[in-house]
């Protein structure tokens, strides 16, 4: 079974408030088997912060992504295609 990488980016600006955040939710292999999930945040044009989570199988990593996914759109985030522009 051969597992691909999922990747969505979401963007949040807001000029008067001087506001230009990130939020990158991807699903990728690990070396045992699983599927990881990173989570990586922060401000536009910096590395930002960074959290993984291991699942045993891919619908479960798919199933906490749309989980955050949902949580990011409702705080104002949009979603952006490859060269970061709206989606």
């Amino acid at each position: 079974m051969t597992q691909e990488q999922s990747s969505l980016l979401l963007a949040r600006r807001d000029p008067s408030q001087n506001l230009a955040r990130f939020y990158r939710i991807e699903i990728t292999p690990d070396l045992f088997g699983g599927v990881v999930l990173i989570r990586n945040w922060g401000r536009i044009g910096h590395h930002g912060q960074e959290r993984r989570h291991w699942f045993a199988d891919l619908p479960d990593a798919q199933r906490e992504q749309q989980l955050w996914l949902r949580r990011k759109l409702r705080r104002g985030y949009g979603t952006q295609d490859a060269d970061g522009g709206n989606a």
